[in-house]
């Protein structure tokens, strides 16, 4: 089965009503929406949240928390993710995107504790966690902390 073999199952397409197409059509003149008023013109109906005035439940609820504007982002990876690396190959956010553990090379890279490591890797970062930088420097790897 081909995606050009794809039919529509028999008898399923329904043509859309012909509106405004003469009095004997059953939907001409007004086209089904009534005598005058809001629905009728064009642009016409209420926004979405519109409650009538009364006042919007989005405007009733309290609001909680906040952004903040000065927060880091990072690709983070795990040390199980770095287990597929040759022993002392150099590491940065250039091999992590094109090996597909992180998405692109434009956010800064954290490396994280999860997971064991077996081999010595040579590491160039933006940021380690206090116990993904003991178990690297344990094998004999190096991290190397580049700035934000």
């Amino acid at each position: 089965m081909r995606l050009s073999d794809l039919r529509p199952a028999p008898k399923s397409k329904k043509k859309p009503k012909r509106l405004g197409r003469g009095e004997s059509s059953g939907t001409g003149k007004t086209a089904g929406r009534g005598h005058k008023g809001q629905k009728a013109r064009s642009g016409g109906g209420v926004g979405v949240g519109f409650e009538g005035g009364q006042m919007p439940l989005q405007r009733r609820l309290p609001k909680r928390g906040f952004t903040n504007i000065f927060k880091k982002t990072f690709a983070v990876v795990n040390l199980k993710d770095l287990e597929g690396f040759p022993p002392d190959s150099l590491i940065d956010s250039e091999v992590l995107a094109t090996s597909g553990l992180i998405r692109g090379a434009t956010l800064p890279v954290k490396v994280l504790a999860n997971g064991d490591l077996t081999k010595p890797l040579n590491l160039k970062v933006q940021a380690a966690s206090k116990k993904a930088l003991e178990k690297i420097t344990a094998l004999g790897g190096r991290v190397e902390i580049l700035t934000l």
